[in-house]
């Protein structure tokens, strides 16, 4: 079914863990998202697009059949889902941490069981069932996959094991779990539907969706630094940058001095200001960035 509405793209918002960690990043790429607490169509301060908010479950199904033109969601559910969609831009972002989840096979610390072969005859619950199975009938392990309807972690010691997604596996630790396997590593994915694709103005909307998104994510844990410094230690202070950053040097009215400017880790900042202080550097700024565009 191709999208019903051919004047404003339509984007889909995940509902649930990767909410706030997507309204942020969108807020960081320039796109104000208003969510009220019972609504599922957020405003979007952009005339040409409307956003709906659906789970990260089902999204990809939704984009697939034109309801949505264009979503996000992780790789696990569309590999799950089997969605025929176009896969537009990776962003390694969860909701917790700018790094991938995991689903990870895993049984309580006092189960036997010490590798994939010896779940054999047994059950686990998951609610991503159709990997999990194609995960066992591929290694020839007989095991009975049953939908979980949350509260998987609890569920191991009720059956044989669980197939459950992690981001720091902190919760697997707190409920005495130990894995065994990691089934598949999932990174959240902005998808399209195909035929949107084929709408040369949607399409580049999307593009540029995409490039303001990747800035944001580019942007995270970095920081721009301004400072002032005397032209005769212009190289001694450019050698304790670091050295895959390539500053941008400006002359000044003053010609004793130059303006030199440099985007770093924000982690590199802290110890960094005050020795470039201690060598002369003054005028000093640092500020937070929102985008880096390459």
């Amino acid at each position: 079914m191709a999208n019903k509405s051919s004047d404003k793209l339509v984007l889909g918002i995940p509902k649930g863990s990767l909410q706030d960690s997507t309204l942020d990043l969108f807020a960081r790429a320039g796109y104000n998202i208003r969510v009220s607490s019972r609504g599922y169509f957020p405003s979007i301060d952009d005339e040409q697009m409307s956003a709906i908010m659906f789970r990260a479950q089902e999204m990809s199904r939704y984009v697939e059949d034109g309801v949505l033109d264009v979503g996000l969601t992780g790789l696990d559910w569309l590999t799950e889902n089997g969605s025929d969609v176009v896969k537009v831009a990776e962003l390694v972002y969860a909701k917790q941490e700018l790094v991938p989840v995991r689903w990870v096979l895993a049984v309580p610390d006092e189960s036997p069981v010490q590798k994939v072969a010896d779940l054999d005859g047994g059950i686990v619950a998951t609610e991503m069932i159709n990997t999990t199975r194609k995960y066992f009938e591929d290694r020839n392990v007989n095991v009975k996959v049953e939908f979980s309807w949350g509260a998987t972690e609890v569920k191991a010691r009720l059956l044989d094991g669980i197939v459950d997604v992690t981001e720091t596996g902190s919760s697997l630790r707190a409920n005495k779990l130990r894995v065994i396997d990691t089934i598949m590593t999932s990174a959240t994915w902005l998808i399209a539907n195909k035929e949107t694709m084929a709408v040369d103005w949607k399409r580049r909307k999307i593009e540029n969706i995409a490039m303001l998104l990747r800035g944001a994510m580019e942007a995270r844990d970095k920081v721009g630094l301004k400072m002032n410094v005397p032209r005769e230690k212009l190289a001694e202070i450019t050698k304790m940058l670091p050295a895959e950053k390539s500053p941008t040097i400006s002359s000044l009215a003053d010609d004793r001095w130059v303006a030199v400017e440099v985007i770093l880790e924000e982690s590199i900042e802290r110890d960094l200001v005050p020795e470039l202080k201690r060598v002369g550097a003054t005028g000093i700024i640092t500020y937070p960035l929102n985008k880096v565009i390459h």
